[in-house]
């Protein structure tokens, strides 16, 4: 426990030297002021377009629905981006920095490097995610404070479960290729893999991807929360999977 912790706080003071966590944390956080913002401006900008002959375009008054549209969409596609391009290196730079060989050289056990990693990773995405999704609410329920949403709190956990899921990609090909780019290859390969998989409605309530891309059928009550159970299931067992896969190539691994 104590070298967990000591290698924990190496993890935390490097993301605040390099600028990760205020990084990250700062592009969640502009997602989630714009979320609403764009739901609720987005009618009277269309609407000031003149595409001339009078014709002009005219959408129906936005909603709080409207607003979670557009934190789903910005947070599962470009919030997901700003998590693998943070993380990517989180293994690679130990091993191009040669900076784990007096660590391990004086006793410290290689799982703790991997749960060190992994925790710490959750730990800066958590507080990013939950500045983003705090400031999107308030906003929403300062606009549209009558408007009632479903299932918000499990539509919120999916997305950030699959925010995990990645995470435990980005671990485990990192430990195993070494490399930067190989690791953020292998999880831009993952996601393109699920996203084809996705085409196939059999499928889709068992793919990890489905809780970053359809939670807001969760919202607008199309689709139920044991409709994801089964994607739910999949997607933490697929995280212990690739932890413990990470582990077992790390201790084979020449650092």
């Amino acid at each position: 426990m104590i070298e967990f912790i000591a290698f924990t706080k190496k993890e935390y003071m490097e993301s605040l030297r390099t600028y990760r966590l205020v990084t990250l944390a700062a592009v969640l956080l502009v997602f989630g002021i714009l979320s609403p913002l764009t739901a609720a401006l987005l009618p009277e900008i269309l609407g000031a377009i003149d595409l001339g002959d009078g014709v002009v375009l005219t959408l129906p008054e936005p909603s709080a629905i409207d607003s979670w549209t557009q934190f789903f969409s910005n947070i599962g596609q470009m919030g997901m981006l700003a998590v693998i391009i943070s993380f990517s290196g989180s293994m690679a730079n130990e091993f191009s920095r040669g900076t784990l060989v007096n660590l391990l050289t004086k006793g410290m056990k290689r799982h703790v490097v991997i749960l060190s990693k992994f925790f710490s990773a959750s730990v800066l995405w958590t507080i990013g995610y939950a500045l983003c999704l705090a400031v999107c609410y308030v906003y929403t329920a300062y606009y549209w404070p009558s408007d009632v949403i479903t299932n918000a709190p499990f539509a919120f956990f999916s997305l950030w479960l699959f925010g995990e899921f990645l995470i435990a990609i980005l671990i485990f090909s990192g430990t195993l290729f070494g490399s930067f780019y190989g690791a953020l290859l292998s999880c831009f390969g993952a996601i393109v893999v699920m996203a084809l998989l996705n085409i196939s409605p059999a499928i889709q309530k068992f793919n990890p991807i489905s809780l970053s891309g359809d939670t807001l059928a969760l919202l607008s009550g199309h689709k139920e929360i044991a409709d994801f159970f089964p994607a739910v299931i999949i997607c933490v067992s697929a995280i212990v999977i690739l932890i413990i896969a990470s582990i077992l190539v790390f201790n084979k691994k020449k650092v």
